[in-house]
């Protein structure tokens, strides 16, 4: 889900300034109304990646994403007042025993004193655990889904697409999606919710026009329906044979609402990607409503809980398709066999993901082929940071 940038005013006429995700620019308008502020500008934030690397004694180094819609400084705020006392001098070797260090910081005394935020702590660790992976990998010199399994070498891939915007019409939305066929995407991930369910039914029929009927189409509803508008909308939309519905009902019941709708329909529901623990996912998955869980490795656990819960959806007969981040996760999903498929942007939505590396694992035709290159296969472009991104800290 995008971020973005708002600037208000309150009912005393006092500026605010913040941040918050949101589907669409207008989706953001109505959620800063319910903060009982009147909006005065809304842009689109850049700024969701934090990137982390560590080097150990050896020279052997690795890297590490975390993915925030949050403003970055209470993100980096520990490393200014002793986090990095914490973790320099680990064995990177240990990532069990990391991650457990740093989250459960987010519980302490030490953590409420010095003002290091939960939800740093847990970006924090995510970033921190995917970078001794990382290093891990480059140190045996062995890729990371190979080291995690080797069960397969490439995976499938879709592209999320036809995003809400103020003045987009069906002409724009289909030259939207014939630029992305004419690419090579086989399939695709579309936003619904913004607009009634009719609306957004017309929507999906000029899209499954499009791409055929050959493609995979995944409908993400991104937590905007009540369980009545849920039941309303996948009847609807059962025509369009989607490949599932994803995060179809809002947050406040939604274990026991995803439930009681997985009796209503025969599409198999995913969900996942707004948790922020591993066991907020393995609560989902006792509930047995949804087919395909979509945790982010980047937002919580790093690799080391993203294993798991690959294990746990195994063992239940689920899927895995992470959110976000087709790159970082790509060893996850192709060294399991609950591994299903990845999430891609295109380059102007997520121009990160197409500048960040230097040598990313090659995309054609709907596949990840992943590369033989140790760790993650990965190495970051300095042009890339230097673009997009500043250095806030560096130990001595």
């Amino acid at each position: 889900m995008p971020a973005y940038n708002y600037t208000a005013i309150n009912d005393l006429g006092i500026k605010k300034k913040g941040i918050l995700s949101a589907d669409s620019e207008r989706d953001a308008r109505r959620l800063v109304k319910d903060l009982q502020l009147t909006p005065i500008k809304i842009s689109e934030s850049k700024d969701i990646g934090k990137a982390l690397k560590i080097k150990n004694k050896d020279g052997n180094s690795g890297f590490g994403l975390a993915t925030s819609y949050t403003d970055i400084k209470p993100i980096i705020k520990p490393f200014s007042n002793g986090l990095q006392d914490l973790i320099i001098g680990e064995d990177p070797f240990c990532p069990e025993r990391i991650y457990e260090k740093i989250f459960k910081l987010t519980d302490t005394r030490q953590s409420n004193e010095k003002g290091w935020s939960r939800e740093a702590l847990i970006r924090i660790s995510a970033a921190l655990d995917i970078a001794c992976w990382d290093l891990i990998g480059k140190a045996s010199k062995i890729p990371l889904y190979k080291l995690f399994g080797g069960y397969r070498n490439k995976i499938p891939v879709y592209v999320t697409c036809a995003y809400y915007r103020d003045g987009k019409d069906e002409k724009e939305l289909r030259k939207e999606l014939q630029k992305l066929i004419k690419i090579g995407h086989q399939s695709f991930k579309v936003k619904v919710g913004g607009l009634s369910i009719k609306e957004d039914a017309k929507r999906l029929e000029i899209i499954r026009q499009e791409i055929g009927d050959d493609k995979d189409l995944m409908i993400d509803v991104n937590r905007a329906w009540d369980l009545k508008t849920a039941i309303e909308g996948v009847k609807e939309f059962e025509r369009f044979n989607p490949t599932w519905i994803e995060e179809p009902v809002r947050w406040e019941d939604d274990r026991r609402n995803l439930k009681l709708l997985s009796q209503q329909t025969k599409i198999p529901l995913s969900g996942g990607e707004s948790e922020i623990t591993i066991y907020g996912c393995r609560s989902i998955v006792e509930e047995n409503a949804i087919q395909i869980l979509q945790f982010d490795c980047t937002m919580f656990g790093g690799f080391t809980n993203g294993k798991k819960l690959s294990a746990l959806c195994e063992l239940n007969h689920l899927d895995i398709a992470p959110h976000h981040d087709c790159y970082i996760h790509a060893p996850l999903v192709a060294s399991s066999p609950s591994g299903r498929i990845v999430e891609s942007f295109d380059d102007e939505r997520d121009p990160l993901q197409a500048q960040l590396f230097e040598n990313p694992h090659k995309m054609s035709n709907g596949w990840i082929h992943l590369n033989e290159n140790p760790g993650l296969g990965l190495e970051i472009s300095e042009t890339a940071l230097k673009k997009f991104g500043k250095l806030v800290y560096k130990n001595k």
